[in-house]
């Protein structure tokens, strides 16, 4: 990841910080700070704008941050998927770029495989009610 661009970098290191136990502790413990200052405060309309505007802004960071991270993963496993597709013999390679391809193509595909699954589970109906017989 040193070769990384700095955001990349940035991006992935705060989501990781965002999804760690303590920082949930701390953010709830901000809560818990800010709640109690209420009654000092007179719950003043600029009490609740404090908290109000500190959540809207570190929320709106955050989807940003933590799509660019999703990005990035979702593309890493794609192309591990691809290789692992490329790699098998008897895989269908035209199956390489589906994220690229339309929903009704997607449909049609799904449509496929679903059958697919349906005979293979009649399949092994008819294998165990062999089995069962003898």
């Amino acid at each position: 990841m040193k070769d990384a661009p700095w955001f990349s970098r940035f991006a992935n290191r705060v989501a990781h910080l965002a999804g760690h136990p303590a920082t949930f502790g701390v953010a709830a413990g901000l809560m818990v700070v800010w709640a109690a200052l209420g009654p000092l405060a007179g719950f003043s309309d600029v009490w609740q704008l404090t908290v109000n505007t500190g959540t809207t802004i570190v929320t709106f960071l955050m989807v940003f941050l933590i799509q660019n991270t999703q990005n990035r993963d979702s593309a890493a496993v794609q192309i591990k998927l691809d290789e692992l597709i490329r790699a098998t013999e008897v895989a269908r390679n035209t199956m390489l770029d589906l994220e690229e391809h339309s929903e009704e193509d997607l449909r049609e595909l799904r449509k496929e495989y679903c059958q697919l699954a349906a005979k293979a589970r009649a399949e092994r109906d008819r294998e165990r009610g062999t089995r069962m017989e003898t």
